[in-house]
């Protein structure tokens, strides 16, 4: 903890060595905030998707239809015989039959509003909902089979499994998205780390003629450019969160294109972004610094 207070305090001697304003300052300073406000929405794109994949799991991991297509004379029959094999069935909460006017509305956003169900030979759906434990879908088929044949069971195994793999893709790609972020602040930040070294080429070797060692003028640079970035970067942390608060809440009706912001604790892994950014920026300018200093001994 001494060593870093001591670091941002600095030596003011030693800081004269970088000049303190100029293209590299303003360069490195917008170049941290710039990364760092787009690491705020890949960091809540990320965090969204597993929340998003979370949710599509547990919402169709526990729910199933069943679906009877038969003769218009049989399909009550059938229908209340489905039931009472669901009510004896281990494992399902509840079970019921979707009415006329529910069924409607599931097909309006592919037919309109105006299907006539009543006269179309629409299939009767079950809405069947698991218990904690789960029931044992292959046994319920076979008994299906024998006192239901016009019903089919959709444990919704082949579309919970797409879902929850485009939810953890997209997932990854925020992370990836972060990771390609850091990269390209340290590339920006070496480049500007460079240019200011060569910039002060007769600086750096009047300050050799009096004595002064490598270590001590690459020192001047990292801390310069560390604290550069640490600024910057908490400014575009800042601004990121306050334009991640603006987005819409999550709702229904928005699917996935809300809920995109942080949540409870969530909120503090943007905060790890400033002092990843120094971090970064510290490495990133001792190797140039060093490398440079080589170059010109």
């Amino acid at each position: 903890m001494t060593k870093i207070i001591a670091f941002v305090a600095g030596d003011v001697q030693r800081d004269r060595v970088v000049p303190p304003s100029g293209i590299t300052a303003r360069l490195t300073a917008f170049a941290a905030a710039a990364m760092a406000f787009l690491a705020v929405f890949a960091l809540a794109l990320s965090l969204a998707s597993g929340r998003l994949a979370a949710r599509w799991g547990d919402e169709l991991a526990r729910s199933s239809t069943l679906r009877i297509s038969a003769p218009e004379e049989q399909m009550a029959q059938q229908t209340t015989a489905a039931l009472r094999v669901l009510e004896t069935t281990p494992g399902i909460a509840s079970a019921r039959a979707l009415s006329e006017e529910e069924q409607r509305l599931l097909l309006a956003p592919w037919f309109g509003p105006d299907l006539p169900v009543d006269s179309l030979p629409i299939p009767q759906l079950i809405e069947i909902l698991e218990s904690d434990e789960g029931y044992d879908a292959a046994g319920l088929r076979l008994r299906l089979q024998a006192e239901v044949p016009g019903a089919v069971l959709d444990d919704h195994t082949r579309w919970r499994k797409p879902l929850e793999q485009a939810a953890g893709r997209l997932r990854m790609l925020g992370l990836l998205s972060v990771v390609l972020i850091a990269a390209t602040t340290a590339a920006m930040i070496t480049l500007a780390a460079q240019a200011a070294l060569a910039a002060n080429a007769q600086v750096i070797a009047v300050l050799r003629l009096v004595g002064a060692r490598d270590g001590y003028i690459a020192q001047a640079f990292v801390r310069r450019f560390t604290l550069r970035a640490l600024g910057g970067a908490a400014a575009g942390t800042l601004i990121g969160m306050g334009a991640v608060m603006l987005l819409p809440a999550a709702s229904a009706e928005g699917g996935f294109l809300t809920g995109l912001g942080f949540r409870g604790a969530g909120w503090f892994w943007p905060l790890l972004i400033p002092p990843l950014a120094g971090a970064v920026a510290y490495l990133a300018t001792g190797q140039a610094a060093r490398r440079v200093l080589r170059e010109l001994a």
